[in-house]
């Protein structure tokens, strides 16, 4: 008899190694990209980013957020059709290419205006290279879509590697772009060049090699379509396979997306004040990039997994299976997130350093990215307890939790505004990290009641105990990344590549054997459990 603790480890391996290769590869490309653009004070870099994070944006807010946190308990069900769910998914597959479509081919002719939303306050010329680059990058929109309807129905049937391996075709096609791009038209590591210097060609090169990448991302999954016997014929008849009942989901995770949405259309217009002058647009989707980086490989990997049993335990009405599931996932997830937390909180200035040698970028990055890591764990946190409630069919607590989340953080970033320009982004981090832990704390009291059986697992307990141990090895971490000349113009950590890679590691493992140690004094089970495992197999 099969360990269903063993085969979540495997799944969350085979997730977790396509996503650590994958992001690997992102981590690389925006490395290359910082060096071809600039990271700090770059008015054409925060134009790419604007344009390049819309599609993102406008994909999501139309069916992103849908299609991920609905798709997987409705195929899920499907499966007990007689036909087993293949009607239903070639009506869902109809469905979402027609609307993706139409979306994608709105937004590309509202393109003007969709920028001018993203940065009110810019020059004229600034506004006309960010749409340039939005009229190669909004197709990207349609193979969104079609990458998470794909994956996400490969997901449902059991087969999850692709769904996250494809992303590294994705990052390759991009970084072959950027390279080309820096070969072709030089490198701006200062970030000196002018949105007026930037040519068609230029903007065609950098922008359309990402467009590719995703489109290559996407298409990738139609020959693993084909390995996993699946296969698609159009049906526009759609009544009958209960798209009704999944719609009810669909109203309110879509106000969900919503929400969230609005929420980084006011905060790119308030770090956007600051574009050419500090940190802006290109630094924070740098900082978040390395932010999402371990939820990525942490959360989603195992949350994708759990989120996969615990709808197949709700299906056939095993309520404490899923809610022994939902225990494991947030006590584990939350205790590997904890660690990365501190881990990138003692490491984020010979980390910046990677992205630029010029030392004001890097303490500019350092610091975007030790204040969002404050929010770290709760943001995991958030991620996986929605994911319960959408198992439990309980999407309007989504929607009302998030009504929170937003509301604070709209606030703050309005009184951000009000601040000095070079710190405007800082204050827009600070307070994404305020408003997530404030939702984290309310989601939890409210999981607690939709889900009693989660009172005695343990969760809370060992949440206090990971957010101690994180934050005593990052302090120590950081005391140690003082030693190693991080926070000094010619410190060691700042003199190279090489020595900021060195003094990573040399930080990295002192922080992990502080964590783990103060775990082990704490007593927390899953660390004890670990060294017994390692220990036995070791004797044998």
């Amino acid at each position: 008899m099969s360990n269903p603790q063993a085969s979540v480890g495997r799944a969350s391996v085979l997730l977790g190694s396509g996503t650590v290769v994958s992001r690997a590869l992102g981590f690389f490309k925006a490395i290359i990209l910082a060096q071809a653009l600039g990271v700090v004070a770059s008015a054409g870099a925060d134009a790419f980013a604007v344009a390049n994070q819309m599609p993102n944006s406008i994909y999501v807010l139309v069916s992103g957020g849908v299609l991920t946190a609905t798709l997987v308990p409705a195929i899920v069900k499907s499966a007990s059709h007689t036909d087993g769910g293949a009607s239903y998914v070639n009506k869902l597959m109809t469905m979402t290419i027609l609307v993706l479509l139409g979306v994608t081919a709105v937004a590309m002719i509202a393109a003007p205006l969709l920028i001018t939303l993203y940065a009110t306050q810019w020059s004229a010329d600034q506004l006309a290279l960010a749409t340039a680059f939005a009229y190669w990058c909004l197709p990207q929109i349609f193979f969104y879509g079609l990458y998470t309807i794909l994956g996400e129905v490969l997901n449902a049937r059991g087969s999850f590697g692709p769904f996250t391996w494809a992303p590294a075709l994705n990052n390759v096609v991009g970084i072959l772009g950027i390279v080309a791009f820096m070969l072709l038209f030089g490198v701006d590591t200062a970030g000196e060049r002018s949105v007026v210097d930037w040519t068609p060609a230029m903007v065609a090169v950098l922008a359309g090699s990402a467009t590719a990448g995703v489109a290559a991302q996407a298409l990738i999954l139609t020959v693993f379509w084909k390995k996993n016997g699946l296969s698609f014929a159009p049906d526009f008849v759609w009544r009958g396979v209960g798209l009704r009942e999944t719609g009810k989901m669909v109203g309110w995770t879509f106000g969900v997306v919503l929400l969230t949405q609005l929420s980084i259309i006011v905060q790119t217009n308030v770090v956007a004040l600051a574009s050419g002058q500090g940190a802006s647009v290109f630094t924070m989707t740098t900082a978040w990039l390395i932010f999402l980086l371990p939820h990525s490989i942490i959360a989603v990997s195992m949350g994708t997994v759990y989120f996969t049993r615990m709808s197949k335990d709700h299906a056939g009405g095993n309520r404490e299976g899923m809610a022994r599931d939902a225990s494991t996932a947030l006590r584990q997830i939350g205790l590997f997130i904890c660690w990365a937390a501190a881990g990138l909180l003692a490491v984020a200035f010979p980390l910046s350093r990677i992205f630029s040698e010029n030392f004001l970028s890097v303490i500019n990055l350092g610091w975007l990215i030790m204040v969002l890591v404050l929010g770290l764990p709760a943001f995991s946190a958030v991620y996986v307890m929605f994911r319960i409630f959408l198992v439990q069919g309980k999407a309007p607590l989504m929607f009302w939790l998030t009504v929170l989340q937003v509301g604070v953080y709209v606030v703050l970033i309005l009184l951000s505004s009000q601040i000095y320009v070079t710190v405007i982004t800082l204050a827009v981090c600070a307070s994404l990290a305020i408003s997530v832990i404030i939702q984290a704390i309310v989601t939890w009291a409210v999981l607690r009641k939709t889900l009693p059986e989660v009172r005695k697992s343990g969760v809370a307990s060992t949440a206090v105990r990971g957010y101690i141990a994180a934050a005593i090895a990052g302090f120590i971490g950081l005391i140690v990344s003082n030693q190693f000349g991080s926070l000094t113009a010619t410190g060691y950590a700042q003199e190279s590549i090489l020595n900021a890679i060195v003094a990573m590691v040399g930080i990295g493992l002192v922080v992990t054997g502080v964590f783990v140690l103060l775990l082990w004094i704490m007593r927390v089970k899953e660390v004890r459990q670990l060294f017994r495992q390692l220990g036995s197999r070791l004797s044998r």
